[in-house]
């Protein structure tokens, strides 16, 4: 099957259909990728209402310069180049990725670009291409039509091919929201490897034609990032999702079995509580008490509305401001935020948790166009620790520890076989028992401030669904297609990466990554 020009096939598809395009740089149209032969066979006898086939492109070299890249965890043969990110009407952002198959086998792509967060089906879109708005502590994904996955690349339709063909190129694109700020430069995300940082955005036109989200319904996709921390005495646990910030306290500090009067011990924590709220914008303060799934309704229903109460005439008094307002409830058990099947998930099940608006950081925020993420390289022989994996020796270095915008650091590290045969090594994704992500992921990683006494946890996209809400974890997926990313073989290096709050004045963290030993590591 000939090549085509991307750009060009998108754009008469969705004229056809009714959507426009945005505007062009016409002076730069970038030349069509190389496309190889798609192995699938082809696609079926469009219907008579559907646009007649496209005549096939002459086939160019794509020779765009590369303004950042990546390589995939998964597929070391896959890398991963923006040469494109457009800002359209101070609102949308085009994105153009080249991926390059460096290898000498066929190279399938279009498993790896999907969005992991949502059922597609059948993958044939470069969904997963996104932009982290740190500053806003959002990741944003490209536009959902209604009658399709997603502004972005369709490999079917876009007649990309299925595989990429050893030393060939293709390009994809996807129109998505722009970040909130209106920065200069942006952190690109793709499901395949960890984020590319400091990709400067221009407001040119983009070179290429691209489905406008203003001439047809959109759904903006987006996915809230929260970010989980700890005290290491398990007294209380935060989520920080950049606008609020929920203090679960556990009901085994607070309170003794079956009790609902406050211990001695509670007071220490409860004004811990209290100083963050004073610090806080808030007019109202929301005070939710839980219970495990032991016991009865009967019985947990109101003993946690009687503790929420207790947490919240003592928070009232402990105040050093006025005009603040307060909501009791007890939920029971009807909203876990753990498994009931183990004696840790039940314990953090109980507890009472008080939200509020974020408190106001410290010190002015510089603009978030400024805000450039800071970056560290080790040199060779630091911050690296050795293990073993079935008879194997492996060895795990540290390759970044980086402060981007909006409280987030973004931990990146190295994993390699350094043994003479094939090797799996499943600790990244042996998390402790109690944390709940849907897939598999690099999740068995813990930072910890130790002057601090807390540690923090990798963040956890926040994707709705059915009425509720899902988690996934902002850090290397391990399953679905990426299910053999933990194997590796003799040699072999595959890079990982998590997001975390990072505490404002941290200059260094200890970095425990699945069964190697703890690290200290700058923040950079």
């Amino acid at each position: 099957m000939p090549n085509r020009i991307m750009a060009l096939v998108a754009a008469l598809t969705f004229a056809a259909t009714g959507c426009g395009v945005l505007p062009t740089n016409n002076a730069a149209a970038p030349p069509s990728s190389e496309t190889p032969p798609s192995s699938e066979p082809a696609a079926s006898e469009p219907a008579a209402s559907e646009p007649a086939a496209t005549p096939a492109a002459q086939e160019t070299k794509d020779d765009r310069p590369a303004l950042a890249e990546t390589r995939s965890t998964m597929t070391e043969h896959l890398k991963v180049e923006v040469v494109g990110l457009n800002r359209v009407k101070g609102k949308h952002l085009i994105v153009q990725l080249r991926l390059s198959n460096t290898g000498t086998k066929d190279l399938p792509w279009t498993g790896e670009m999907g969005d992991g967060t949502r059922p597609l089906g059948r993958i044939l879109w470069a969904s997963g291409i996104g932009v982290l708005d740190a500053a806003a502590r959002v990741w944003l994904l490209p536009y959902q039509p209604k009658d399709s996955p997603c502004l972005c690349s369709d490999q079917e339709r876009d007649d990309l091919g299925y595989f990429i063909d050893p030393d060939q190129s293709i390009a994809v694109y996807a129109v998505l929201p722009a970040p909130s700020g209106n920065p200069s430069t942006a952190t690109v995300v793709t499901p395949v490897g960890p984020p590319m940082l400091n990709v400067p955005i221009s407001d040119e036109p983009p070179a290429g034609d691209f489905p406008d989200p203003d001439a047809e319904p959109v759904t903006p996709v987006t996915r809230r990032i929260v970010l989980p921390s700890e005290s290491l005495d398990k007294s209380e646990e935060t989520a920080d999702d950049g606008k609020e910030l929920q203090v679960s306290l556990s009901s085994d500090v607070l309170f003794a079995v079956n009790k609902d009067t406050l211990t001695p011990r509670a007071k220490a924590v409860l004004a811990r509580t209290a100083k963050l709220v004073d610090a806080s914008p808030a007019s109202v303060v929301k005070v939710e008490g839980h219970a495990d799934s032991s016991g009865t309704d009967a019985i947990n229903d109101p003993l946690s509305q009687r503790r929420a109460q207790a947490v919240q005439r003592a928070l009232a008094a402990l105040l050093a401001r006025d005009g603040v307002r307060f909501q009791a409830r007890g939920y029971g058990s009807r909203r876990p935020l753990y498994g009931n099947d183990t004696d840790e998930g039940r314990r953090r099940n109980r507890r009472v948790s008080v939200t509020f608006a974020k408190p106001q950081p410290k010190t002015e925020q510089a603009d978030p166009a400024e805000d450039l993420a800071q970056t560290f390289g080790p040199e060779a022989g630091e911050l690296k620790a050795t293990g073993e994996a079935e008879g194997q020796p492996i060895a795990m270095k540290i390759t970044g520890l980086r402060r981007l915008p909006g409280g987030i650091g973004l931990l990146t590290y190295t994993i390699t076989n350094e043994g003479s045969a094939e090797t799996t090594y499943n600790d990244l994704h042996h998390a402790q028992d109690w944390q709940s992500y849907k897939y598999q992921a690099a999740s068995n990683v813990r930072l910890t401030d130790v002057a601090a006494r807390r540690q923090y946890l990798p963040g956890r996209l926040e994707v709705p669904a059915d009425g509720g809400v899902d988690y996934y974890c902002s850090c290397t997926d391990l399953s679905g297609v990426r299910i053999r990313t933990e194997t590796f073989a003799p040699g072999q290096t595959r890079e990982f990466y998590g997001l975390f709050a990072l505490p404002d004045n941290a200059t260094t963290l200890n970095v425990k990554i699945a069964g190697f030993r703890d690290l200290e590591v700058p923040v950079r």
